[in-house]
């Protein structure tokens, strides 16, 4: 079974700019803040969310070229109109919204790829085939902040093409390579992607509602409390890790007092790491998976999870540098020399002082930062696979295009709400209630995958047609 030539271009297309939204934001329209922030990373996780279902409805009733060519056709035109936002006199920043939105759009096509793996696997090979898929796009969510970090050093003047009015910078430059991205994609659906099915047990089938006995599958013999279940865990598998995205670069730069350009060099480079990391995690679920089957997986993925989310709680007597504060490295500084120190320091680094939290609570070292990044890149990759595979195996030997498209919406969801959380519980209230909800969120979802256990099974063994 081929994997689909354009998984890796869905992570990669939101990764590209996740670590340089907030500065290029600050630069094109000085009156977004932290909570508009929060609107603009969720803004993609609010387009696929709508498009999933549609794309997932599309891709039963027609050929799943229809629907990928039309979804990666919106991406383009979305990354083009981000990296053209400078052009607008005014209100750049909901331009830059509605790019952000188009984007997610065009990204609701993973229901359609998640379910033409689905059907075109028997249960065997789907562990497997899956975690190729997730491996892929975690290949693109690499790819995505190290092109960012490389890119950063263009620089944020970059090179303007005045004729056709384009900006060459650290923060347009990743948009259009990613519009190229999609360029070439929509030539590997039209050139190389095939229709092919399978029933559970691997023999080629036609019919859409065909199972091994020859009986329609419906919708009555799916057990719908597993399904629920499946989405509430992927909408909170996908909620804590779109915090942990989310949070990196405001967070690296009010603890580490980083600058605007290091916290998109540095979070880049750490992330292209996790994307490494998350590589070879796929690879050694595929086997661990065979052998303990995919639940316990899922089980140790969660508690990994919540141990990356509690090291970062914050503790200790050392507090964050403040921007402008009265005092500079332990000096207690005139009003003439914070002017001076303006001069020569024109970005502000440290914790900005409107948020009050920065004065009372601990600072997080680097360390900690580091190890959770490690833990979350080991957590993340297995529940997010075996959550899915878990999924597809519910289902059974039926078109899954809608169903997926409604995991693909929780996920969506998750990842909506995810930087909103950010942008008011970390921005307001700071890491230590922010991180203390996200390890309580761990535990009830830990509660609730014990809770089901024995219901999360393959449809197959379900109904006794096949044997665990």
């Amino acid at each position: 079974m081929p994997i689909l030539p354009f998984s890796p271009h869905d992570s990669s297309g939101f990764s590209i700019v996740i670590t340089s939204i907030w500065p290029y934001l600050q630069k094109v329209d000085d009156s977004a803040n932290a909570s508009f922030l929060g609107w603009v990373v969720a803004a993609y996780s609010l387009g696929q969310m709508v498009a999933s279902p549609i794309f997932g409805w599309w891709s039963n009733r027609r050929p799943r070229k229809e629907p990928l060519v039309c979804s990666i056709l919106i991406n383009v035109a979305a990354n083009l109109l981000y990296a053209y936002v400078h052009l607008f006199h005014s209100n750049r920043k909901y331009y830059m919204l509605t790019s952000r939105v188009l984007v997610g759009f065009g990204a609701g096509n993973v229901a359609v790829v998640r379910s033409y793996v689905a059907g075109a696997t028997s249960l065997k090979e789907r562990t497997s085939a899956m975690a190729n898929m997730s491996a892929c796009q975690a290949l693109g969510f690499i790819l995505g902040p190290a092109l960012q970090a490389a890119l950063s050093f263009i620089g944020e003047a970059g090179v303007c093409f005045r004729p056709i009015d384009l900006q060459l910078n650290m923060y347009t430059t990743p948009a259009l390579l990613a519009a190229f991205f999609g360029v070439i994609n929509i030539l590997c659906v039209i050139l190389i992607l095939r229709e092919h099915s399978v029933d559970d047990e691997g023999r080629q089938i036609s019919a859409i509602n065909y199972t091994s006995e020859g009986t329609p599958v419906t919708d009555q013999g799916i057990d719908q409390i597993a399904v629920v279940t499946s989405n509430i865990l992927f909408f909170i598998i996908l909620f804590v890790f779109a915090v942990f995205e989310t949070i990196a670069t405001p967070l690296s730069m009010d603890m580490f007092a980083w600058t605007r350009k290091q916290a998109v060099l540095y979070n880049g480079i750490i992330l292209a790491c996790t994307g490494f990391e998350s590589i070879l995690v796929f690879l050694l679920v595929k086997i661990i998976s065979v052998r303990i089957g995919e639940r316990p997986v899922l089980l140790g993925g969660l508690i990994i999870i919540f141990c990356g989310f509690f090291i970062l709680l914050p503790w200790g007597d050392e507090y964050p540098k403040i921007q402008w504060s009265v005092h500079y490295n332990g000096i207690l500084l005139y009003p003439f020399e914070i002017i001076i120190l303006k001069w020569f320091h024109p970005d502000p680094i440290g914790c900005p002082p409107e948020q009050t939290w920065c004065q009372f609570t601990p600072a997080i070292q680097l360390a900690q930062y580091i190890v959770s990044d490690i833990l979350i890149g080991v957590g993340y990759p297995a529940c997010n696979v075996m959550s899915y595979i878990l999924y597809s195996k519910i289902l059974g030997p039926k078109p899954q295009g809608v169903y997926m498209g409604w995991l693909t919406a929780s996920g969506s969801g998750a990842r909506t709400l995810g930087p909103v959380f950010v942008s008011q519980f970390y921005t307001n209230l700071g890491p230590r209630w922010a991180f203390s909800l996200i390890c309580g969120i761990m535990l009830a979802a830990m509660l609730l995958l014990l809770c089901t256990y024995r219901r999360l099974i393959a449809f197959s063994l379900r109904y006794g047609r096949m044997r665990e």
